[in-house]
């Protein structure tokens, strides 16, 4: 096959391709390749496609469950049992770097890719959750971040806020466009705000599904002959190549890599879910299905064709377009959106046309399987390409890339918290982490999402976890499970975490406390944690200390995992996280899965609300429900370490500007008992409200108990009068596996009586915050907290 463009080593070099690897490209082929598959090599084997740099350490994570029915790796999303022939699918992804070029529709195509990945599986989609990393949309008149931060990539103050706020709003209203469209509830997530972000956000989506055991669909090409056919939408020229797009650095120059980023419709997309989820659902006409998402028509065919066993022969010429003139190479590159690639089974293509048909969509057999294992792409009767499939798929070249422990995370260990000066204004401190944009409430963000669609938000978006009930009596998730006496609802937790600042100082502990906090979030939600799917979001890897920070995060989660018994189903590395002014803090992000055993088990963070009544002459007047209520504390006060639980903290960060330390350790064997003891006194009935404690420590943990139920909100008296030491490290020591209950009074000796550390910390009521402290007492209104908390994003976005 003669090349119909000069392969020249610039134009490999432009492909993202090694001469190394394009000697190893020439070798299966046994020739040269051609421009269309060089094209296709390189989307295949970046790392995007391939993960040629971080397979060999993603191999530490544990896979295996008896309640996992889908592994990590096998297919487009894990699979999770829930009982009663019921399962769950999900799985999170990245969109980084098409949300720094066109935030919308970086992260509204960010939403429909993970959309699609969950429906090819089988299962209808029932919630959304995102997790999102911003620079500073504050003006730069706060104390700059310097601390110790001497390192290759340093960043300098941020001052052009405006652009990271430019940033926020787009990514925040293509997260909301797509979802509330295509009627899947967005029901919660995390919003973080950093200096590394600038310029680099990182836009993590997630989606979750529910299907029966035997709905389950594969992504396999078998069964020589069946028809390969083309659904959905039309091929165009956007979203070209955006695989290798997000294998490298962002540059100034990214601009003119806007047709890599994709154009999203999710009004196409709900079309196509319907008309993909009825014909998966006509006994055996589906043999496999596969999303045309990263690398587009190109993965789609070789994948399917690879796990099969099989091979692929499609004619170019019959896939539709929605433009004229496209070169084979741009067909195949193409990640045009809400398309699809399924196998049915042979003399029953006409069925799946009919199908898409009524659905007013694309449904057209472009192709076959074949038994020789090739990926053929013709046009007409003219091979544009013919490529070993399983080799394209599965043989990329893998890398074991070299590990140094960064200078700066050595010299940061040794910070001491004792040299930092204490506040001399404990009230306004407290006020000021409240009003962080990292800590204050996301209802910006969250008001723009419908939440509600689908009926089936518990909890929504607020608390530590969110709930879904899902209605298992709903016709459109087909007939009832047979050999079952399926309940009517299943009750499940959701949860996202992750902190880059501890990964950044200490990448193995924060790679754990991120698999800790997610364990929290749940059970003080009520819910039993299942597995995770996780999204790593690094710089770029060929830098000894980012390898080294994605090697001990992944080591951190792998060892947190195994003793959570929270097996990692899938997900998703985003390397090369760099803008010119350097690299992201190294952010793992954790999506945990939870089922919840009976919804009287469900609980909220929010201690006992006052409410509005009628008075006897027809006026309002409050009422408080649940005053008198203890408080109590599970874990240790504080940490006794030189950084006090300090290192890496919020307070650190907004009050000293400063971002060094260790960050707090993971006892993880202690963080299992506390999140058991936990969920057993939850299940026992004794809990009124949970909440666990991180960023701001303590006193904002107390806080939001009081501040984030309602707008009428409850307050509280602590003594912490017997604590002595720093008392900023007591009120904003970020020290982990701690969890603040309320529960009555008559309960508190039973939870006493448990094997877990428990501290009395005071009890619920009034109209304000008070905290008795060796020093004298702390005294703030709530109305003026919640204020701080619930308008700062608001405010600062200008409405």
């Amino acid at each position: 096959m003669k090349p119909d463009i000069v392969i020249t080593p610039e134009l490999i070099a432009r492909h993202g391709i090694t001469p190394e690897e394009y000697e190893r490209i020439e070798n299966i082929l046994g020739r040269e390749p051609n421009i269309t598959e060089l094209g296709i090599f390189s989307v295949m084997w970046s790392e995007h496609c391939s993960y040629k740099n971080s397979r060999p350490e993603l191999k530490k994570f544990p896979r295996d469950a008896p309640f996992i029915l889908v592994k990590a790796g096998e297919e487009n999303a894990g699979i999770v049992d829930i009982g009663d022939g019921w399962a769950i699918a999900f799985k999170i992804e990245s969109h980084n770097h098409p949300s720094a070029v066109e935030p919308f529709q970086g992260a509204a195509t960010g939403m429909g890719g993970i959309i699609r990945d969950i429906f090819t599986m089988g299962a209808r989609p029932i919630l959304g959750f995102n997790s999102l990393r911003f620079g500073p949309i504050e003006a730069s008149d706060r104390k700059s971040v310097t601390g110790d931060r001497k390192r290759t990539n340093h960043r300098s103050p941020i001052t052009n806020h405006q652009a990271n706020k430019r940033l926020f709003a787009g990514v925040v209203a293509g997260i909301a466009h797509y979802g509330n469209c295509i009627g899947i509830p967005t029901v919660g997530g995390e919003v973080y705000f950093d200096e590394s972000y600038t310029a680099n956000p990182l836009v993590n989506a997630l989606c979750l599904g529910i299907l029966r055991h035997d709905q389950i669909k594969r992504g396999k090409a078998v069964g020589v002959g069946n028809p390969v056919i083309y659904v959905g939408s039309a091929t165009g020229r956007d979203g070209l190549a955006g695989a290798a797009f997000a294998s490298r650095e962002l540059t100034r120059q990214s601009q003119a890599d806007r047709p890599a980023v994709q154009v999203g419709d999710p009004f196409m997309e709900k079309l196509l879910l319907e008309a993909c989820l009825e014909v998966m659902r006509q006994d055996g006409l589906v043999v496999g299905i596969q999303d045309m998402g990263a690398a587009g028509l190109t993965c789609s065919t070789c994948e399917t064709a690879s796990r099969g066993g099989t091979g692929n022969e499609i004619d170019l010429e019959k896939v539709p377009k929605r433009e004229t003139g496209m070169t084979p190479y741009e067909i195949m590159l193409s990640e045009s959106q809400e398309r699809m690639l399924l196998v049915a089974q042979k003399g029953r293509d006409k069925e799946v046309k009919a199908i898409f048909n009524k659905w007013d969509l694309h449904g057209v057999a472009i192709g076959r399987v074949t038994g020789d294992g090739m990926m053929r792409v013709k046009v007409g009767k003219k091979i544009a390409a013919e490529i070993p499939a399983k080799q394209l798929a599965e043989d990329a070249p893998v890398y074991h890339r070299a590990a140094a422990r960064p200078h700066w995370e050595i010299r940061n260990a040794k910070f001491e918290a004792r040299k930092v000066p204490e506040p001399k204004n404990y009230e306004q401190v407290l006020v000021d982490l409240l009003g962080s944009p990292t800590i204050a409430s996301k209802n910006w963000v969250y008001r723009q999402y419908d939440h509600m669609v689908q009926d089936g938000t518990v909890v929504g978006p607020g608390s530590d976890a969110a709930v879904i009930r899902i209605n298992l009596n709903r016709p459109d998730l087909g007939p009832p499970v047979t050999g079952h006496q399926s309940p009517a609802a299943k009750y499940i937790g959701f949860t996202t975490d992750g902190n880059g600042a501890y990964c950044y100082l200490d990448p193995f502990e924060g790679g754990k406390a991120a698999v800790a906090e997610a364990v929290r979030n749940l059970v003080c939600s009520g819910a039993r944690p299942l597995a995770i799917t996780d999204c790593l979001n690094f710089g770029n890897p060929m830098r000894p200390e980012i390898f080294w920070q994605f090697r001990r995060c992944v080591e951190g989660i792998s060892e947190a995992c195994r003793i959570f018994g929270t097996p990692v189903t899938g997900g998703n590395v985003s390397f090369y996280n760099e803008s010119p002014a350097g690299a992201v803090d190294p952010t793992p992000v954790i999506g945990m899965l939870g089922l919840i055993d009976d919804p009287k088990q469900i609980t909220k963070q929010w201690f006992g609300m006052h409410e509005e009544r009628g008075s006897a002459r027809g006026k309002a007047r409050s009422v408080e429900r649940n005053a008198g209520d203890a408080i109590l504390l599970l874990g240790e006060l504080c940490e006794e370490t030189p950084t006090l639980g300090l290192g890496g903290s919020e307070y650190l960060k907004r009050i000293h500007g400063l971002k060094t330390g260790k960050p707090p350790g993971v006892n993880l064997a202690a963080a299992k008992r506390i999140s058991d003891f936990t969920l057993e006194i939850i299940r026992r009935g004794w809990v009124k409200s949970a909440h666990d404690c991180s960023e701001g420590g303590l006193a904002v943990a107390l806080a939001e108990c009081c501040i984030s139920g309602s707008d009428l909100a409850a307050g509280a008296r602590v003594d912490l009068s017997r604590c002595n030491g720093r008392l900023d490290a007591l009120l904003f020591g970020e020290t982990q596996s701690r969890i603040i209950l309320s529960c009555a009074k008559e309960n508190v000796g039973r939870i006493q009586n448990g094997s877990v550390p428990v501290t009395i910390l005071g009890e619920t009521g009034g109209s304000t915050l008070k905290i008795e402290t060796s020093r004298g007492e702390l005294s703030w209104r709530i109305r003026r907290l919640r204020d701080v908390w619930w308008n700062t994003i608001g405010r600062l976005m200008g409405n």
